[in-house]
């Protein structure tokens, strides 16, 4: 699903109405009435005191456009206009005139010197005041009534955004922004739900379809993408009938050191599991045992020290490499990652003390191939690209790195993000329960193990990252958040697979075909 920019969420409305030779308050009708109907759906009546605080732009007329259905539908509503400024949009004062023929109970004008109406626990609070065009801070009165709504308890419902957030920028307070239980967002998801400073303020989202003009959202490409079943399922390559592990290559996981072998094994293990035809552990000599007993399906060269990589050598040329877990930042070791790649030639992915040994060094950012992927977490982030100021000033400095070095990198988090150059690849599977030792390291063994297999670098990451984040959902149905392990997420991989081609209860699973086509890579 795309995720289109403010500017173009402005260009979609304006093409919509000409092409559709409609008014655009006949599109802000559409809108309302499209909330007014989830609303209705689930409420079917009930008498539940409904407050629908109005701005005076055009978020507001969408809530008076709600209020005014919701009104005729015998519903107990309280409407209310927030009157911060002398400026009313056109379509704000059209559906202000509907309204007032409508209901004698004409919509209270809230200014800076009125008190708020009470609000009980039990209430409803619609949230109309701000939409996307907000760009500076509210009035100071505005926002202690967006503390009352707070206070109140009362379940908040926000149109399109909740007030408050602006779409390219973080709060300076976060008492200026309204806190929504629910977000219903016009035709598309908004940036600011899936970032850690932003995404706090809705609780729950979801989108609801205006009619904004199709040939427009299938064309006009976004810089964000959010990723979820059906995005990968057409990036998912079926194995052939007649092939054999050596069609699904062979690939090689560098890293361990004393004590840290374990990490090796799990992105050996993800690496196999993701589909791998044969995988390889280069480790330390002290990690031959722990390999050989617990994963017996890997083959294993050691180095000739007994508890570090010190030299890296093997005698086949790997489809894929991982390297970096469980590494350590030894001077020999870092000595030998940097003649590693001086020499290699297979494709990488890069993680944790790889990650490390990079930032010491970052003249060996420019021997790794074109289209490497970088899995850090945030430290190991800003150990590459230096601090950031805000998530959006994180993403900025990430894409000038990614375009800059022509690198992938895995933005890991609650939800993780792949760069790529000026492309934002959101994803939206994983829970709090990946939040554990070991699921860093076995995201690494997937997107290692489907590059190995043929995908390109970018589908095995943007496809690696969904299918962790789906096993680790799959995992927690029976364990719960606390009790997930790294393993747990490597077990349910299999089941994750087999997700892809699930649907609703009342229609048939989708049958797996094998067959030659290309896969799709990401646009």
């Amino acid at each position: 699903m795309k995720i289109f920019s403010k500017e173009q969420i402005y260009e979609g409305d304006k093409l919509t109405a000409e092409r559709q030779n409609i008014t655009s308050t006949e599109l802000m009708e559409r809108a309302g009435t499209q909330i007014f109907n989830w609303i209705h759906m689930r409420m079917q009546g009930a008498q539940v005191p409904i407050h629908v605080f109005c701005g005076i732009g055009n978020n507001g007329g969408d809530g008076l456009v709600v209020a005014r259905h919701l009104i005729t539908h015998g519903y107990s509503v309280h409407t209310y206009v927030v009157n911060y400024s002398d400026k009313r949009s056109k379509d704000f004062l059209i559906n202000y005139e509907r309204i007032k023929e409508t209901t004698k109970k004409w919509p209270t004008l809230l200014g800076s010197d009125d008190e708020f109406p009470a609000i009980e626990a039990q209430d409803i609070i619609i949230d109309a005041v701000f939409g996307i065009g907000l760009n500076r801070p509210p009035a100071d009165w505005v926002v202690k009534l967006f503390q009352h709504f707070r206070q109140s308890k009362a379940f908040t419902l926000s149109i399109d955004i909740p007030s408050g957030l602006i779409t390219d920028r973080v709060p300076e307070n976060e008492n200026q922004v309204v806190w929504a239980g629910y977000t219903l967002s016009f035709q598309a998801p908004k940036l600011v739900f899936f970032l850690p400073a932003t995404g706090k303020y809705t609780i729950q989202w979801e989108v609801l379809d205006i009619g904004i003009d199709r040939e427009y959202l299938m064309t006009t490409p976004t810089e964000v993408e959010l990723i979820g079943k059906q995005e990968v399922l057409p990036i998912y390559k079926p194995r052939e009938k007649f092939s054999h592990k050596g069609n699904y290559g062979h690939a090689l996981i560098i890293g361990g050191s004393y004590g840290k072998i374990g990490a090796v094994t799990l992105a050996s293990r993800a690496a196999l599991t993701s589909g791998a035809g044969l995988i390889t552990a280069f480790v330390p000599k002290c990690g031959y045992v722990p390999l050989q007993t617990s994963f017996p399906e890997a083959m294993v060269i050691t180095d000739n020290e007994e508890s570090f990589v010190s030299n890296i050598t093997v005698d086949f040329k790997p489809s894929a490499i991982g390297i970096g877990v469980g590494l350590g930042t030894n001077e020999q070791t870092l000595d030998a990652l940097e003649k590693f790649l001086k020499e290699n030639e297979s494709p990488l992915v890069i993680d944790a003390d790889g990650l490390n040994g990079l930032s010491k060094n970052k003249e060996l950012i420019k021997l790794l191939p074109e289209n490497t992927v970088l899995t850090p977490h945030p430290k190991e982030l800003e150990r590459l690209i230096g601090t950031w100021k805000d998530d959006f000033d994180k993403l900025a400095k990430t894409k000038a790195f990614s375009k800059k070095n022509k690198l992938i990198v895995v933005l890991k988090g609650a939800k993780t993000i792949v760069v790529m150059g000026e492309k934002l690849y959101v994803n939206t599977t994983g829970n709090p329960g990946l939040a554990t030792g070991g699921t860093g390291d076995v995201l690494t063994g997937i997107i290692t193990g489907l590059i190995a297999q043929g995908y390109d670098p970018l589908a095995s990451s943007v496809f690696g990252v969904y299918l962790h984040g789906k096993a680790a959902d799959i995992a927690v149905e029976d364990l719960g958040y606390q009790s997930l392990i790294a393993s747990d997420v490597i077990d349910a991989l299999g089941e994750a697979y087999i997700d892809l081609f699930k649907l609703p209860e009342n229609q048939e699973p989708i049958e797996e075909e094998s067959n030659d086509k290309e896969q799709k890579k990401p646009q």
